[in-house]
């Protein structure tokens, strides 16, 4: 088990939940206070160690009652969002891809592909993902992929 400094340094003290900075000063008794999650890669092999990331106290405690929900940016206008946490946890399992949103603008699509892949990354680290733009019908769907 790692200590609460190596998880934080190895995460750039980010809550892999929120997405949102983490104090490394702050108590970790405070609700904002930094955590170690300790979860099992989904690629992980028997016997191997479970995987640790940093997360809020509370966004941590929370996880334990309510699933995880990821959120779009805001400022990206997606159509159809699909929740990423569930359809990033599936493909880790069985590879594949899945049309995760639609966007009007190619520009957006682009930009939420980049997001995504950043994003998942932080998440899931063991897995590799790709996203790719698809134009049709007026809109430009945005794929994700995992290999198995």
């Amino acid at each position: 088990m790692s200590n609460l400094d190596e998880v934080g340094t190895k995460d750039n003290w980010r809550c892999w939940l929120c997405d949102q900075p983490v104090d490394p000063d702050a108590s970790v008794n405070s609700d904002l206070g930094p955590s170690v999650d300790t979860y099992a890669a989904a690629k992980a092999k028997k016997g191997a160690a479970a995987a640790e990331r940093l997360a809020h106290r509370s966004c941590n405690t929370m996880k334990g009652k309510h699933a995880p929900v990821i959120a779009w940016p805001a400022e990206l206008l997606a159509g159809d969002p699909a929740p990423i946490f569930d359809s990033a946890e599936r493909l880790a399992r069985k590879g594949g891809r899945e049309t995760v949103a639609r966007f009007s603008d190619e520009a957006d699509a682009n930009r939420a592909a980049d997001w995504l892949i950043d994003r998942l990354g932080r998440l899931s680290p063991e897995v590799e993902y790709t996203a790719k733009v698809m134009p049709g019908g007026g809109q430009f769907t945005l794929a994700l992929f995992a290999g198995r």
